[in-house]
């Protein structure tokens, strides 16, 4: 199930405005993937302090896409932003093993937010361009996705650099793991 799947299910019409919460670790991707998202250059990129808001115009869809910062002193702060959102997008350095446990303690935590109770989780296992990278699967049986059952989520390989995986998600739907 793609963005687009679930965003026909969250909203009775196309034309409306959907939130988006973009969140992760420092340099897990995520403002290389909404810039990707978003068709522009991704050549000079700096970590994110504080956020970016980026509006994106996807069949019909307004996607106002919040990219907050995933270092660790501004991950207290990641809380401001969970009123009102349609779509949690958590990104994961796939290559990164060492961290996939804070990762992985950081999305559980997530998923525990009232605020953000129920709401659909897509899971970018990103940088898999890497040789090291840990293949979607690998980390979906390593964060015990299978055990998510009060939502949708879906777990899709990408590379943010490359633009693999991401526009296949938001337009098409996937083949990768997932629950509904």
């Amino acid at each position: 199930m793609g963005l687009l799947s679930i965003l026909r299910k969250l909203k009775s019409t196309p034309d409306q405005e959907v939130r988006i919460l973009l969140l992760g670790l420092d340099n897990a991707g995520k403002t290389t993937l909404l810039k990707q998202l978003a068709s522009e250059d991704i050549s000079h990129i700096t970590p994110t302090q504080g956020f970016n808001i980026k509006s994106v115009q996807s069949q019909g869809f307004k996607l106002n896409v919040w990219d907050i910062g995933g270092q660790r002193k501004i991950r207290p702060y990641w809380r401001n932003y969970f009123e009102n959102t349609d779509i949690l997008i958590y990104v994961i350095d796939s290559a990164d093993r060492k961290r996939f446990e804070e990762t992985g303690q950081e999305l559980a935590e997530l998923l525990d937010e009232e605020k953000l109770g129920g709401v659909p989780v897509l899971i970018f296992a990103n940088k898999q361009d890497l040789l090291t990278a840990a293949p979607a699967s690998e980390i979906a049986e390593g964060l015990n996705l299978h055990t998510i059952r009060d939502r949708v989520w879906q777990i899709q390989s990408c590379s943010a650099l490359s633009g693999e995986g991401v526009q296949r998600l938001f337009l098409r739907g996937t083949e990768s793991a997932s629950h509904d």
